[in-house]
């Protein structure tokens, strides 16, 4: 199917619950590669106490692949991939990326998503998360191309990859992985709406 441009469309967590300051928002962080395999392990508790260590606030994890929701000021979030990514590296060892969502940017990239009708399969809808919105335009040679059966979607800071056969027999997928390197982290629908879920809804 040839690429498109995103339009609109429309775990259970465990942690510690301090106080959300007034005026907090909620953020996700997403962290690359880690616990697939041997490599990169990490454990969920100790990365909740690590985020909250670093002064954020109602932090939860969902899954054990590295998605963080966590409360801060818009002063304390900015930077806060880099921090989170820095105290990975030197307080748990690990060389590990981070792409970080504000809860609206999260939500609009839910709402965006144009191949919900063609989607018949969560787990092979995946939704590649972009750490930095310019990073797109490596994504302009892609969405030129006829990728049928998957098809390709790009949002203001995402991608939408439908990987008809599964992620592992998609060329797109290998493409958009070879275009954004270690500047971008994927997860599947289902994870997405999971997260969506948990930094949207009430406390």
């Amino acid at each position: 199917m040839q690429a498109k441009t995103a339009g609109r469309r429309s775990g259970r967590a465990a942690t510690k619950q301090p106080a959300r300051g007034r005026g907090d928002a909620r953020y996700v962080a997403l962290i690359r590669g880690i616990n697939v395999g041997r490599a990169k392990r990490i454990a969920m508790a100790d990365l909740r106490t690590l985020v909250e260590d670093l002064g954020y606030t109602n932090v939860r994890t969902l899954l054990n692949s590295g998605n963080i929701v966590f409360a801060a000021s818009a002063k304390t979030a900015r930077g806060s991939a880099s921090r989170v990514e820095r105290a990975i590296a030197d307080r748990l060892h690990v060389s590990a990326r981070v792409v970080v969502l504000s809860a609206s940017e999260l939500s609009e990239a839910i709402a965006g998503n144009p191949l919900l009708p063609i989607a018949a399969d969560p787990s092979r809808l995946l939704v590649t998360i972009l750490s930095e919105p310019s990073h797109r335009t490596r994504l302009d040679a892609l969405t030129q191309q006829d990728w049928t059966p998957d098809a390709l979607a790009v949002g203001a800071r995402v991608a939408y990859l439908w990987c008809a056969d599964g992620l592992l027999a998609s060329r797109l997928a290998v493409a958009v992985g070879r275009a954004l390197g270690d500047a971008a982290t994927s997860r599947n629908w289902a994870t997405m709406v999971k997260l969506h879920a948990l930094a949207c809804g009430a406390d």
